[in-house]
């Protein structure tokens, strides 16, 4: 069973759903997804919010290996994507010899704001996290404690690790950053970091199409079950 987290944020519903589709619609291994939802996370998750966090998963996305019983291996991924490819292959990548992995961008923004007026932060190994393959039983430093309470940098720049050689690296195109890395139609993992096409202000986006589209699959799905649950 590949088990995939996704970040949840209520202002993003759309993106969760549609990103969930995308995944089992080309999946050829069972995948089992659950959202990393603050409502769900009462008593264990006590952060305040703070302003220079743009989503509500910005921190709770590092509970991931706890919520795992620090057992097997977890995906991680923001809600703002869209799965393009088999993730059985992006699972295929596990390797025993890291902690965590991810796409190792040097992503520098030029921009202030981001979509619905959130602050742009810049720091380094910024989107590192926005994808990880967790190998949980490495990740036991990651504790509802020390979640609750670290910096956002020490946890975004993989400070709980002894260093950096425990993160392994993936291929670019299983984090593609939409307005940021040159094109590229055959991403896999296509990430709206900025705004999705969900956004008036980023409808016409790369890959917004494809977003659509997608989501208009999805909806012809619901609505055929739903006549034939009347029927």
């Amino acid at each position: 069973m590949i088990r995939v987290f996704i970040g949840f944020d209520p202002r993003e519903t759309a993106a969760f759903a549609v990103l969930s589709h995308s995944i089992h619609q080309r999946a050829s291994e069972p995948v089992c997804i659950a959202p990393v939802m603050l409502s769900q996370l009462k008593g264990i998750y006590r952060r305040e919010l703070n302003p220079l966090q743009s989503t509500e998963f910005s921190f709770s996305r590092f509970l991931v290996p706890y919520l795992s019983a620090y057992e097997g291996w977890s995906i991680f991924m923001d809600c703002d994507m869209l799965m393009q490819d088999d993730i059985a292959q992006l699972w295929a990548m596990r390797d025993e010899r890291y902690a965590v992995q991810c796409v190792q961008h040097d992503h520098k923004p030029r921009e202030d704001t981001k979509f619905l007026g959130a602050v742009q932060t810049r720091y380094q190994k910024k989107n590192w996290s926005s994808v990880m393959l967790f190998n949980n039983a490495r990740c036991k430093q990651l504790t509802p404690d020390y979640v609750n309470t670290a910096s956002g940098l020490e946890l975004h720049q993989f400070k709980w690790l002894a260093d950096d050689a425990e993160i392994g690296a993936l291929p670019q195109r299983w984090n593609h950053l939409v307005g940021y890395t040159p094109p590229d139609p055959d991403a896999a993992l296509v990430h709206f970091t900025s705004g999705g096409p969900y956004f008036n202000e980023y409808a016409q986006c790369e890959h917004s199409d494809t977003w659509r589209d997608t989501r208009e699959q999805m909806l012809t799905v619901v609505q055929r079950a739903a006549k034939s649950a009347a029927a």
